[in-house]
Parts: C-alpha cells; structure tokens; sequence
C-alpha cells in the first residue's frame, strides 16, 4: 500500500450472472457491473466519484464495503484485504467503515424511532447501553444539526433533508474512519444540498474522516473533493487532482460529462461548446472490445478498436485509460474555437 493510504482498491470486479430457466437456471452471461477498478484514497482524502446512471458507481462503494462480495480482486483497508475475511472479524472491520445510503427515505425504517435507528449500531457492536446510549445518541444528534428531544419521533415527521442527518448520525455511531457517500444530496432540494456538503465537511474536518463520493453531479463533486474519478461502463477512465481535471480533462469522455456542467456566467456559457455523444451507453452484460467507449467517442481511430487503452499517468498523478488523450483538448475544445 502506498505510503499514508487508508484504501486500496485492487483490479476489483463485481459480476452479477445473468440465468434464464424456470425450474432449472442456467447461467448465460453475466453483467460486468465493476470490472478491474484500482485506486488509492489517502487518510483524510476525499474522492469523488463520478459517472452516468449505471456505470458501476453504487456497485463499487458496496463491494467495497463488502455489502456485495467481489467476484475477484483486493480491498486493503488499513492493511487488511475486507475481500477475503468473514463473520466476526468483518463484523469487526465494519464499525471503522460505514455507508450513507443515497435515498433518505428508503433508508430508514420507518416502524423505528429516530433514536432507535442512530443507537441501533451501538447495540450491534456492543458499545454503549443504557444511559451512556441515550447520552451517545443526544449527541450525535446535535452533532448534525437536529434537536435531541427528536428522539423518540419517527422518519415520517422529518424533512428529506432532515433525514439524511439522520443517516449521517447513524454512520457516525460506532466512529468510523472511512465512509461510503452514495449520492447523499442527489435526492435533496437544491437548497439543502449545500446545507449536508458543508456538514460532511465539517465533519470531516473534526474527525479526520475519509470519503468516497459517489455522484452524478459534477459540480456537487468539484466542491467537495480533493481528487475525481470518472467512471464509464464499470471502468475508471480518469482519475486527476480536482483542479487539474476541471482545468485539463484529457478522456473524451470527462471533457463531454464537463460540456454538460451548467456554468452560471452567462458570457462564458455563450462562449461553450456542448460535446453530445452518440447512442447510447452500450450494457454492462456486453461491453465493447478493446476501449470500452469507442463506440460513443467522437475522436476514436483504429486503435481504440483493436486495444484496450491502460490507465497511465500522463504525469502529476493525471491517469488516464484512452489512446488520444494527449490530443483530446484540442479536437474536442469546450470553450469558443480551441
């Protein structure tokens, strides 16, 4: 593992069988729903994730979490591989890892007291009982925003926005180091967005937390990540410094999803060029030969249909996985003539 990181993902893939029969299944296939995804996430780091509906996105947050066993590869957390240990001593690993789910709705059992679902995870893992669990759920309450006295409501009485807080406080109970954010504001107002980023942030900032953050929203991405990863087709295609990726995004790909990005300046946005890719996203059950999106990419030439493209550093820890990427920005420029 690298020096000062926390995950390490390797060449992880996640297929899901495809079988047809009623009486006796059969397996005909498979869905490559994450297929050889590597990556590192530094103590204290936060990598946003991001991609288009399906690519793989939720999948890899969960296999990560072991909320899907791997089909094969590595997930090093703190040195442990969590994709070849069970039973008690994942039980174990799972108190230093959580996930906050992307539907507050749904994610929520709505039979359970507010204050039953942010100490359940308490009694799971044996941590606190009784008075010191009333204490350590009053607390986390507060810790996000709500008024302890809200204890013994149920979901249904809280705004969506209140309720990922819950969700928040719930993650927080057993004092995780890692979190998996599966889309936490996608399904909030526009207004409560920034209310639960500027939350995660101070959190993190006050426990040394670290985030994966999953989103389909690039600008959401932009203002809470110190790195980005674009994900195509269950394949990680770019991964950059945020800076360097908004200002320098050398996949066709990221340069499209980039095009898309509202930008609030109405002379800049005059200026833009809207990059607008061709079909469909092809299925997960039957990915393209060599480059996975060279049958979308408006630049691909013959090799990107003979070959796979590696995921290189195109130097200061700029990966890219496409055979053009060098030449990217000037056949597809964003902003007025390139």
């Amino acid at each position: 593992m690298r020096n000062g990181a926390l995950l390490d993902v390797k060449d992880l893939r996640m297929y899901f069988p495809i079988t047809r029969g009623i009486i006796v299944q059969r397996r005909v296939g498979e869905v490559k729903a994450v297929n050889g995804v590597s990556f590192q996430i530094s103590k204290g780091e936060t990598l946003g994730l991001v991609g288009e509906s399906g690519c793989g996105k939720t999948t890899l947050g969960r296999a990560i979490l072991q909320l899907y066993r791997p089909t094969s590869g590595q997930v090093f957390f703190e040195g442990q591989d969590l994709a070849h240990i069970s039973g008690q001593q994942l039980r174990r690993t799972r108190r230093r890892i959580q996930m906050i789910f992307q539907d507050p709705y749904s994610s929520l059992n709505p039979r359970m007291t507010v204050g039953s679902i942010v100490g359940e995870p308490l009694d799971i893992h044996h941590i606190a009982r009784g008075r010191e669990k009333q204490r350590r759920v009053s607390e986390l309450l507060q810790l996000v925003g709500l008024n302890p006295y809200y204890a013994n409501r149920y979901p249904h009485e809280f705004s969506s926005g209140q309720r990922q807080r819950i969700g928040i406080a719930r993650a927080l109970a057993v004092d995780p180091s890692f979190v998996v954010c599966d889309e936490p504001v996608s399904a909030l107002d526009v207004s409560i967005q920034a209310q639960v980023l500027n939350l995660l942030q101070e959190l993190q900032e006050r426990f040394g937390l670290t985030y994966l953050f999953i989103a389909h929203d690039l600008s959401v991405v932009r203002h809470i990540s110190d790195r980005v990863a674009v994900m195509y087709l269950g394949k990680i295609v770019e991964l950059a410094n945020r800076v360097d990726l908004y200002r320098n995004a050398m996949h066709p790909y990221t340069r499209a999803l980039l095009s898309a990005v509202p930008i609030p300046d109405p002379a800049v946005e005059g200026q833009r060029r809207r990059i607008l890719l061709k079909g469909d996203p092809p299925s997960p059950a039957n990915p393209p030969q060599a480059c996975i999106f060279h049958t979308r990419c408006p630049i691909a030439i013959q090799v990107c249909r003979e070959l796979e493209p590696p995921l290189d550093n195109k130097g200061a820890s700029h990966w890219v996985a496409c055979w053009r990427a060098s030449e990217s920005a000037s056949l597809m420029p964003l902003m007025g003539e390139g």
